[in-house]
């Protein structure tokens, strides 16, 4: 097992036994429901047949159709994507949206790929996994590695096999808006995290115009984070991605950041910052750390030099279960994941009824929306958290697990 799926199991467990739940019902949040490995050979602009591996993860249906993106990477295994599924079960299910939890996964290098040659496998994809994507079952979305293009090709794929104009129902989210997405979903996810920032800076007495912020990751979800939090004021010293990093003590230049990123395709060699590895990224002092790259890159060691009063978790399962315990031993307050990043989640719902109901919404309506439920789902998970004397992640599990139980025994399947 993966450390990072050993994580979440262990935030589970631990949380159910606090509630007393079913042994039966933990078992069943423990263990998939059921586990798709595909393989797909598509043939490459090299003439080539290529066999690719992929996996689809449906964790649990009991309060609707899986919900869950599609990752695309060379280090893709069947344990990291059951790890992220079982988070996004958690995570609908705090959110209060009608979905259970589903993750995709495509072992294979985007970077590595010409334009035409990642359509292709992820038409070829789509073509394997169709059986197993519906409205009914499992709507996959964009995730590291995949875009709104993607998207767009799938349902492409989907109703062009069905001999159809669209698809008859909504069978993937993060659409491209003229093909029926929602506006605004590209940023939910980074805009969420920062409304959570901003939730929880007023309890622990943050001004936010006068804080520092330090941010690991920097492709669609921390680049957004980055030009949300400079909105509110704050002073971002450092970023930090795969291939390099930037500081600058007095505070970068996003925008020109942001251009120079584009152009390069990495932070890297950045004029306006001080170039730095990116690993000491996470010793620099601020008042917000935010990991918003992978699952399971701040272990204990990593936890022991961050310098902080918030973690605001805007990837999935960042921070594994001794880091957790660290920071909570060391009083940095940790914005989890299933809360912080559940913007991106909240908004392909929208868009999912939208296309349901071929309705059209308008940015500012998709704005105000994500704003109120974030802030309100924070200040439930807070109020739960100091009644109960648990740190957030905790009273975030158990408020999810909760509401998830009710599901299982409304059902009957633990009557």
């Amino acid at each position: 097992m993966g450390a990072q799926l050993d994580s979440v199991h262990r935030s589970i467990i631990n949380a159910a036994a606090r509630m007393g739940l079913d042994p039966v019902f933990v078992e069943r949040m423990t263990d998939a429901k059921e586990r798709i490995r595909l393989r797909f050979s598509p043939k490459l602009s090299d003439g080539m047949a290529h066999n690719i591996i992929g996996y689809i993860v449906l964790h649990s249906m009991t309060l609707g159709p899986a919900k869950g993106g599609i990752r695309m990477a060379g280090d893709v295994n069947e344990d990291q994507i059951a790890a992220l599924a079982t988070e996004m079960t958690l995570k609908t299910s705090l959110i209060g949206v009608p979905f259970g939890g589903g993750k995709s996964g495509i072992a294979m290098n985007p970077h590595l790929l010409q334009k035409d040659d990642k359509e292709a496998v992820i038409r070829e994809f789509t073509r394997a996994a169709c059986r197993h994507i519906g409205p009914e079952i499992y709507i996959p979305a964009p995730d590291m590695g995949t875009s709104e293009i993607e998207m767009g090709h799938i349902k492409d794929c989907i109703s062009h096999g069905d001999g159809f104009a669209t698809t008859r129902g909504c069978y993937v989210t993060g659409k491209p808006v003229v093909l029926g997405g929602i506006p605004g979903r590209r940023e939910a996810t980074g805009y969420g995290v920062m409304l959570v920032i901003r939730a929880a800076a007023e309890p622990i007495g943050l001004n936010l115009g006068k804080s520092r912020m330090v941010i690991q990751g920097f492709g669609n979800v921390g680049s957004v984070v980055a030009q949300c939090a400079l909105e509110q004021g704050v002073t971002i010293t450092a970023i930090s991605d795969a291939s390099g990093a930037a500081w600058n003590p007095d505070g970068l230049d996003i925008p020109a950041l942001s251009r120079h990123a584009k152009q390069a395709g990495t932070v890297a060699g950045f004029e306006g910052g001080k170039p730095i590895d990116p690993d000491s990224i996470y010793g620099i002092e601020c008042d917000i750390f935010v990991p918003a790259a992978t699952g399971g890159v701040i272990n204990s060691g990593r936890a022991a030099v961050v310098k902080a009063k918030i973690v605001a978790e805007a990837a999935n399962g960042p921070t594994l279960s001794d880091a957790d315990d660290l920071f909570q031993a060391r009083g940095i307050v940790v914005l989890p994941d299933i809360l912080c990043n559940a913007g991106g989640v909240f908004v392909s719902y929208l868009e999912y009824t939208q296309e349901t109901q071929r309705g059209q919404w308008t940015l500012d309506e998709v704005n105000h929306r994500l704003e109120t439920r974030m802030t309100a789902k924070f200040g439930e998970v807070m109020r739960h958290s100091v009644n109960q004397g648990l740190p957030l992640r905790a009273a975030a599990v158990e408020m999810a697990l909760a509401h998830l139980y009710e599901g299982y025994v409304s059902r009957g399947l633990l009557a």
